[in-house]
């Protein structure tokens, strides 16, 4: 049987524990088929980055399923039937995680954001860059023709 991880995104006005009876649904699913999850998380209801059928916001599940292909499809066609789940996605993984998944992590154990310095990271240490020269490189620009102050602009 093949590896997968599996996201879903539920509807911000239904409950956790509506979201929690969807996965133990869809689990049922893979079950039924021959398949198995051997772990899922509720990241929680989150920001989405655009609305999605009308929806700001939704509250995101981890499946990691074991199951064969035939039973993911069968899942993915109910979630595509619910008017509770927005979006999805499934991914084909070589292996499962055994810690938990980064979204799971505290921000403070990821270490990826910790030693980036100010706002804009390193650039403060660009070091020296020299004389940069002209603004418009080799060009000659000549001398900028000043505004009579009778003209009327050009029109005459």
């Amino acid at each position: 049987m093949a590896l997968y991880e599996h996201v879903f995104i539920a509807r911000q006005d239904v409950s956790q524990q509506q979201v929690e009876a969807l996965t133990e649904q869809y689990s049922n699913i893979l079950k039924e088929q021959g398949g198995s999850v051997s772990k899922t998380e509720y990241w929680g209801l989150r920001n989405l980055a655009f609305k999605v059928k009308k929806n700001r916001k939704g509250h995101y599940t981890l499946m990691n399923i074991d199951a064969p292909h035939a039973a993911v499809a069968e899942m993915e066609r109910q979630m595509g039937i619910s008017d509770d789940v927005i979006r999805f996605l499934t991914v084909r993984v070589e292996e499962h995680e055994a810690e938990p998944s980064a979204m799971m992590q505290s921000r403070g154990d990821r270490g990826d954001r910790g030693d980036r310095g100010g706002r804009f990271g390193d650039r403060g240490d660009r070091g020296d860059r020299g004389d940069r020269g002209s603004r418009f490189g080799d060009r000659d620009r000549g001398p900028r023709r000043e505004r009579d102050e009778n003209s009327d602009g050009g029109n005459e």
